[in-house]
């Protein structure tokens, strides 16, 4: 299935291909090796397109102190740090890189209300530079566990990312698992988890977004 914030852009996509083959074959004519050259990379090109932007179906692990994975990826980042934007405080931040090849949906690693969400301008730095966290165009979104417990993560875009989407809003309850945004291309999400979170992955662990158990509230 292709996520609905595809669907302009592989429309796009095909309109450019198809413009760009018809004008190789009007304007250099006869030359048949050329032809099925663009051909053949307008295919792999459309493939790429359409396998960034698929949406395939999960088995969601939902459960009351389970923190799931928000996204597709690898665990980059799993570290003590201080977190200036909210907490102002020490949290454990578990960060998972999505490149071009993941599936690029975010979803909502806990259920409960979005006690703070706020969106920032900023650069475009690769995703796994330190200072992407804290300079790239980016999301913060805080949800209040029924615990009690808060839990921040951020979207954050990337060298690739242009355009970071978000479905939550400020003062609404979102469910565990349930979409809560997209970053177009390759990206990065920070997840904030209080002091003494059990962590159950591992760096370079390749995790799935909705399905992979990140940490346990204790």
């Amino acid at each position: 299935m292709i996520h609905k914030e595809g669907k302009a852009t592989i429309l796009i996509t095909l309109l450019v291909l198809f413009a760009l083959n018809t004008l190789v074959q009007f304007f250099i004519p006869g030359i048949i090796l050329l032809h099925n050259i663009v051909i053949g990379i307008s295919i792999v090109f459309l493939i790429i397109i359409l396998q960034f932007f698929r949406n395939p179906s999960i088995n969601p692990s939902i459960g009351e102190s389970l923190v799931v994975s928000p996204a597709d990826g690898k665990v980059v980042v799993i570290e003590e740090v201080e977190e200036p934007e909210y907490f102002k405080g020490k949290r454990i931040q578990v960060s998972v890189f999505m490149s071009p090849f993941n599936v690029h949906v975010n979803r909502n690693p806990i259920s409960g209300k979005v006690s703070y969400f706020k969106y920032h301008p900023g650069k475009y730095l690769v995703a796994w530079h330190p200072k992407s966290s804290t300079e790239n165009e980016r999301t913060t979104t805080v949800i209040k566990h029924n615990s009690g417990t808060e839990i921040l993560f951020r979207q954050i875009a990337g060298a690739l990312a242009k355009r970071i989407v978000w479905y939550v809003k400020e003062g609404t309850y979102v469910s565990q698992t349930d979409e809560m945004g997209f970053i177009k291309f390759g990206s990065r999400v920070d997840v904030f988890l209080p002091l003494g979170t059990k962590i159950n992955v591992t760096l370079q662990q390749k995790v799935k977004g909705g399905e992979t158990i990140l940490a346990e509230i204790i």
